[in-house]
């Protein structure tokens, strides 16, 4: 395993026991609302800062892109993290076991190893750019599904006040006519990392954040699959917008999306 692997690995169990240490006190937890239906708990902090405490100790040098704290130590440096200490608060404030820590490590800005942690089934997803994605050390690959028919997807949707949600629901609209099935779990990390283990055939969802998409994107690659935005191209990772899927199922989905005249939201 990647030196750097090992410690996002050993940062993300660390994460981990902070959300399930806490589980059992939730009508406790001191809750702050940074947007319209955008919440941020005391636990997404002391997660937070555990992973980076985790990961700062062997690599100071390091910068770290947060989700809370925004961007900690040198802009200018060679390697970047990308963290997201909870992915799925509303989730987690519930009690609805559907949520993870998702770490991912960039070098240049290509990210390069990637971790996402299930603190409830306690599964580890990991992925080493050209070196294939794993769950629990076991190799990964996307599905063989080979009709839309077929297909079982995963989207997500924000009720921000910024979000163009009629453009979303047309989207939706299409795919629950075409596909098997549509699930929301609310964690995009989490449903990446369900596509990369064959467990959806694809997913959708409109202006996620770096945090939310790093690492699963690596992992959902290195398992086989196809990432890009509405449209199949490389801007995704800059706009938020991202279809995710294995290959056969990923074409369908882009021609769906211009079928039903959305490219962005």
């Amino acid at each position: 395993m990647h030196p750097m692997m090992n410690i996002a690995v050993r940062a993300a169990r660390a994460g981990g026991r902070v959300l399930t240490k806490h589980m059992d006190r939730l009508d406790s937890i001191k809750i702050e609302t940074k947007g319209q239906n955008d919440f941020v708990s005391e636990i997404d902090r002391l997660t937070e800062a555990e992973i980076v405490n985790t990961l700062a100790r062997s690599y100071p040098d390091h910068a770290f892109i947060c989700e809370e704290g925004g961007e900690i130590g040198n802009p200018d440096a060679e390697f970047k993290w990308y963290i997201d200490p909870l992915d799925g608060t509303k989730n987690y404030l519930h009690g609805y076991p559907s949520f993870c820590v998702s770490i991912a490590a960039a070098q240049h800005g290509r990210v390069e190893q990637a971790v996402i942690y299930n603190p409830v089934s306690q599964e580890l997803f990991t992925a080493t750019r050209g070196e294939g994605a794993t769950l629990d050390g076991k190799r990964l690959r996307v599905s063989k599904s080979t009709t839309m028919e077929s297909a079982l997807l995963g989207t997500g949707f924000a009720r921000d006040g910024v979000s163009d949600y009629r453009a979303y629901r047309r989207t939706f609209d299409a795919f629950s006519e075409s596909a098997s099935g549509v699930r929301r779990q609310g964690s995009a990390a989490l449903e990446l990392a369900y596509v990369a283990a064959g467990r959806l055939d694809g997913y959708w969802q409109f202006n996620l954040k770096k945090w939310d998409i790093a690492a699963g994107a690596l992992i959902v690659r290195e398992a086989g699959g196809l990432i890009g935005d509405m449209k199949g191209d490389e801007k995704w990772f800059e706009s938020g917008n991202v279809v995710a899927a294995s290959p056969i199922v990923f074409n369908s989905m882009i021609r769906t999306f211009a079928a039903v005249k959305v490219s962005h939201v």
